[in-house]
């Protein structure tokens, strides 16, 4: 949500909206500034980073490790148990062979029985203390995240959204969070519990034959080389597959907020096209990043059969020789397939993991985007403002090769309305984001009422002003939400006066539920003019110190122009106004016209004045209706 300082503006990219800044706003989004996975990123910063997100759980994330280590633990020692009463059978048989009477001992196996239903039970109970306390804790990481995301997008300077696609911001915030959250969840718990069930494993085949645990442990070099090998190649895949779909998300948000444009002109098949091929390039780098990775498991379990055929082999020749018994023998099978289990999870752990780190690069790299300057410490105060605007040798360009406004200066008096035209390019809307400080100078100064506009906290400044914009910008809502999201604590009262002075209160009483009617969610369910009363209305309602008006009459007919001219001289009374025109028939009663023509004041005057010197101006004037 906008803050409410700017809430006649339009989406982000300040005054002017989608287009009007390098880049071209919301349509340049397939050439973002972010661009996930292109190039290797720091990957021991991306985990360091993201365990810093679970160092607040730390408590709660020591409880999962030791219900994991203790789960693991019953894991453990189940087998030898299970080894034990094979061991009682074993005799009661090989006892039996020699005296012909098979004696049992039911109490040794029925201790046995109990014993190892406790612990299995008990395992049960940790398991799911332990699911529930890391599903809490991995909803607690999402939320934050995307909580750090929506408070980062409020700090980042206007320029941010000039070159990066709304699509790929949206992919960060859903997809790479729940990806990431998702898989922490899975690794922490799995990794806590096959590091316990390694640990415990080697501990017991160790105490049952230390020549068979070196044939098992002879498997763990070959798995590993193996493992490291996939991960080399799979890591950059998964990198690419979430920077394609980052693709796919921002084609389709431009394709959605854009498609009444892309029917006017028959582009429906190019869309199609465009989205066939980066759905392709996405199936494409997802299938490579699964298939690498999915054939991590298959080649460990090759690795550990191999290990447990050879234990097989030499664990019954040993029980042959009368080295280890037959309870053993059954148990240490058991242990050698609990131990290729927790490698196994390592391996899927590590696969998890890559997925896991390139959303996490892609989530800390914009979170780490370079942030608005910050406001100075002591703020002056906005009291008392009357409005008295001065730019002295102002320069600037959106890039450091091309300068836009070169050694810009002027000077507004309290209550003047100034109209600020020339061609295409000239500099008009830049002047206006450079004033409400939605970029940063690149020298010279703006003062209003000789403070320097960067000696007031930007929420202050830009609460001095209101705007009214050629696009108007309104949300899913009531008529009277969109009217009071200037000021939400506004009475009833002051919000009706306001819609009755920008002519807005007659045409409510038409639609039903007046007030209360609801604007759907691309606003087509009112006329534009009615969409650029309620606009004015907002900024009716906010009463600034200082108007900024853009042409806003250009895509409404005679009449509704006639309301929006009236609603708009009414709201301009006593109120220093810059008028952005681009109809010069429009601002002929200004006190002041500034001519920009290349990013300089190419002249100054009122209208008459401007027309009779024959200058600049006056040409732009006359070729105006030359052309009509």
């Amino acid at each position: 949500m906008a803050n409410k300082n700017t809430a006649n503006a339009p989406r982000p990219g300040g005054p002017g909206g989608p287009g009007r800044g390098p880049g071209g706003g919301g349509g340049g989004g397939r050439h973002a500034a972010i661009r996930g996975g292109e190039k290797p990123k720091d990957l021991k910063g991306t985990i360091k980073k993201s365990f810093a997100y679970l160092g607040i759980y730390k408590a709660g994330l020591a409880l999962v490790m030791v219900l994991a280590a203790l789960s693991s633990v019953f894991r453990v020692i189940g087998p030898r148990l299970l080894g034990n009463a094979t061991d009682v059978l074993y005799k009661a048989v090989e006892n039996g062979m020699l005296t012909g009477d098979i004696i049992v001992d039911y109490n040794a196996l029925l201790k046995v029985v109990i014993a190892l239903c406790t612990l299995y039970v008990i395992s049960y109970v940790f398991n799911i203390v332990q699911s529930f306390t890391t599903a809490q804790i991995s909803n607690n990481i999402t939320y934050r995240m995307r909580k750090d995301i929506s408070e980062k997008i409020n700090r980042l300077p206007i320029g941010f959204f000039d070159v990066t696609s709304t699509g790929d911001v949206l992919s960060r915030i859903t997809n790479d969070v729940e990806s990431l959250s998702n898989s922490l969840r899975e690794t922490l718990t799995q990794f806590a519990s096959a590091l316990t069930l390694m640990v415990g494993t080697i501990a017991m085949m160790l105490s049952i034959s230390w020549e068979l645990t070196l044939i098992a442990f002879a498997m763990i070099p070959v798995s590993g080389f193996i493992v490291a090998k996939i991960i080399k190649i799979s890591q950059p895949l998964y990198r690419k597959q979430q920077k394609s779909l980052g693709m796919v998300n921002g084609h389709i948000e431009e394709m959605m907020s854009a498609h009444i444009v892309v029917k006017a002109f028959n582009m429906e098949q190019q869309s199609i096209d465009d989205f066939s091929v980066y759905n392709t390039e996405l199936r494409e780098n997802a299938w490579r990043s699964r298939v690498a990775s999915s054939a991590m498991m298959p080649i460990t379990n090759f690795v550990s059969n191999i290990g447990y055929i050879l234990v097989c082999i030499i664990g019954a020749t040993m029980a042959g020789f009368g080295k280890i018994t037959v309870g053993n023998i059954q148990s240490f099978i058991t242990y050698i397939r609990n131990f290729t289990q927790p490698i196994q999870q390592l391996s899927n752990i590590s696969t998890m993991l890559q997925s896991a780190m390139a959303c996490g690069e892609r989530i800390f790299e914009f979170l780490d985007q370079p942030e608005e300057e910050p406001d100075t410490e002591n703020p002056v105060s906005t009291e008392g403002i009357i409005g008295h605007v001065t730019f002295q040798d102002v320069n600037f360009g959106y890039t450091a090769e091309k300068t836009i406004i070169d050694d810009l200066d002027l000077e507004v008096h309290p209550g003047e309305k100034i109209a600020i035209v020339g061609p295409t390019g000239a500099g008009k809307t830049t002047v206006v984001k450079l004033l409400m400080r939605f970029y940063e100078l690149n020298g010279g100064s703006i003062s209003i009422d000789g403070i320097n506009i960067k000696d007031f906290a930007r929420n202050d400044l830009r609460e001095m002003f209101g705007m009214v914009l050629q696009e108007t910008w309104l949300f899913k809502g009531t008529i009277r939400e969109n009217i009071m999201y200037s000021r939400p604590d506004a009475s009833e009262e002051d919000m009706i006066r306001a819609a009755k002075a920008s002519r807005v209160h007659h045409f409510v009483q038409t639609l039903p539920g007046g007030y209360d009617f609801e604007l759907n969610e691309e606003t087509s369910n009112i006329s534009q003019g009615q969409k650029q009363l309620i606009t004015i209305a907002r900024a009716f309602l906010q009463n600034p110190k200082i108007l900024i008006l853009d042409e806003a009459t250009s895509s409404v007919d005679t009449r509704t122009e006639v309301l929006i001219q009236q609603a708009m001289r009414k709201l301009m009374e006593n109120r220093t106004s810059f008028v952005i025109a681009h109809r010069l028939s429009t601002i002929r009663d200004a006190d002041k016209i500034i001519v920009l023509n290349a990013g300089h004041v190419e002249e100054v005057g009122n209208h008459h004045d401007l027309i009779e010197k024959g200058g600049f101006y006056a040409k732009l004037y006359q070729s105006q209706f030359e052309n009509a």
